[in-house]
């Protein structure tokens, strides 16, 4: 007898929660939507609908990936982010909540008709500097990712998005490469966890994430000591920045983005109340 909507998501909650994993009841009804080509509402609407042989095979499939701790973002291949959806493969950092804290910020600072630019360094999936270019259609951006395959990943986004028009892709080592050239706006999510964290971590990262991604050196802070100076270079008199932080990071960063000349440096909080981003402002009267 084939399983019926309800039977399937109760099925793939209950194998989730026997495997320990957080979150199981999203989990499951993501992976049942995706094997079943249904929507939150046909599971509540249309309990009873049964699924296909295919359909059972294919969330047998999603349920035992996950049970082995596969992230969902890598077995969909997609993630929402903000208020996009983003193609996410494990070439890119699966985007994140806490990040949303930077996009925020930004769409709260800068006015919507304005004709600015934005720099994403370490573009990834495109997933910050693709939200903002979603919100704001007069700003145009430049993705920087020291990986092909990431940038690829971005350039298929913005595609998708149909914001190809407004984002440049580049292949480069944070701003090597970009000579003279200046912006409104710089937003990083840098790699910022400590080698020797790494093998702690959850699975779903330690085993499936980019490790470009995520190392940022003995003590985590190495790509910020290198981005604060450079990152206060590309910007225009007056311009911002937003870069994300480790949740005990505030204190250095913040420093480090003072010593190399930055103003109104500040801490922004994420949802969770953590520490999250490290912005400020680049001395208006600096050329």
């Amino acid at each position: 007898m084939s399983l019926t909507l309800l039977q399937a998501w109760q099925t793939a909650r209950a194998r989730l929660e026997a495997a320990g994993l957080v979150g199981p009841v999203i989990d499951a009804r993501l992976l049942v939507e995706a094997a079943a080509d249904a929507t939150r509402a046909d599971i509540v609407t249309d309990p009873h609908r049964a699924l296909t042989a295919d359909q059972e095979a294919s969330l047998e499939s999603y349920i035992s990936r996950r049970e082995h701790r596969e992230p969902v973002s890598h077995i969909l291949g997609r993630k929402g982010f903000w208020k996009i959806m983003l193609t996410v493969t494990p070439d890119v950092l699966t985007p994140r909540p806490d990040t949303e804290t930077v996009v925020e910020w930004v769409l709260r600072d800068f006015p919507e008709h304005a004709a600015w630019s934005v720099l994403d360094l370490g573009v990834g999936s495109g997933a910050i500097v693709l939200s903002i270019l979603a919100e704001r259609p007069a700003a145009r951006g430049l993705g920087v990712d020291v990986s092909e395959e990431a940038l690829a990943v971005a350039r298929e986004n913005a595609a998708n998005l149909g914001l190809a028009g407004r984002l440049a892709l580049l292949r480069g080592d944070w701003t090597t490469g970009l000579g003279e050239a200046t912006f409104d706006l710089v937003v990083c999510n840098p790699p910022y966890i400590a080698s020797h964290v790494i093998e702690t971590l959850e699975p779903e990262v330690r085993d499936h994430e980019p490790r470009i991604a995520l190392e940022g050196g003995a003590d985590g802070l190495a790509h910020y000591r290198r981005l604060a100076p450079e990152i206060l270079r590309v910007l225009k008199p007056g311009g911002r920045f937003a870069v994300e932080i480790g949740y005990d990071q505030k204190t250095a960063v913040e420093t480090l983005f003072r010593d190399a000349g930055a103003r109104d440096v500040q801490t922004l909080r994420d949802l969770g109340d953590r520490d999250r981003v490290v912005a400020g402002v680049k001395n208006p009267l600096e050329s």
